[in-house]
């Protein structure tokens, strides 16, 4: 793709620009900043992983997993308002969860330690986690607001808070893993997948393409539903005291 070419596909962020401003959504603001943020972020990430990967270095691999952890973690702060620790929490979540994905990718040969595999790979096991547990964050958040009076009967009938948060702890599961449990079942029928259209962009064989994105499917259910688990496990107990009565 030429810098040209790809300076009128960028034409097109008009579009979603000229809809807000027509239906005064107030977010061409909003627009305009997160594109050019996202510009910014990926020319300097690209002249990063140039570099790494032109050092092969597992050092510099695992610390650039680890960065975007880090990340990852700082951006479900929002959505985890109100609930202790959430940040730590959400590390850890991510964290365990990428390390089991990637260790067993590693070791059934699906992928090379290279930064160029590693790294790409360890990005959409990440980013997904992340999405799934602001899901279930909020979830969580709205669910001990709106049945706060479901849960206080169950506490004061002898409930240890874990039994009374069980239904709130299984739903929030549960809407965090269908976005993609949905999107497993349109695969290649509603819509070809990144990861598959990208290898066969770049001249691959289809069976290639698809062997990977199954790979990648698989990946990414796999890491969402270990990483919901533990975030939501370890933060559902915020809602409550120490006398285990819901917090005001």
């Amino acid at each position: 793709m030429s810098t040209t070419s790809l300076v009128i596909a960028s034409l097109l962020l008009t579009i979603p620009i000229f809809i807000s401003y027509k239906e005064h959504l107030g977010l061409e603001k909003e627009i305009i900043i997160s594109s050019l943020r996202a510009l910014v972020q990926l020319i300097v990430v690209g002249y990063i992983l140039d570099i790494i990967f032109g050092f092969e270095n597992p050092i510099f691999t695992i610390s650039l997993v680890l960065v975007m952890i880090i990340n990852a973690a700082l951006n479900t702060k929002k959505r985890g308002s109100g609930i202790k620790n959430v940040v730590w929490i959400s590390f850890i979540s991510i964290a365990v969860g990428t390390t089991i994905i990637m260790t067993v990718l590693i070791i059934s040969g699906a992928i090379n330690f290279k930064p160029s595999e590693v790294i790409p790979i360890a990005g959409m096991v990440i980013s997904n986690s992340m999405v799934a547990i602001g899901l279930s964050y909020r979830n969580l958040n709205a669910s001990f607001k709106s049945r706060r009076g479901e849960v206080e009967v169950k506490l004061s009938l002898g409930a240890d808070v874990n039994v009374a948060s069980k239904s709130i702890i299984r739903d929030s599961i549960k809407i965090s893993m269908l976005p993609t449990i949905d999107s497993a079942k349109t695969l290649g029928i509603v819509a070809l997948p990144g990861m598959m259209t990208g290898l066969i962009l770049a001249g691959k064989s289809t069976l290639v393409a698809i062997k990977f994105q199954i790979m990648v499917t698989f990946m990414i259910l796999s890491s969402s539903s270990i990483a919901t688990i533990i975030a939501t496990y370890m933060s559902y107990r915020n809602f409550f005291n120490k006398r285990k009565q819901l917090k005001i």
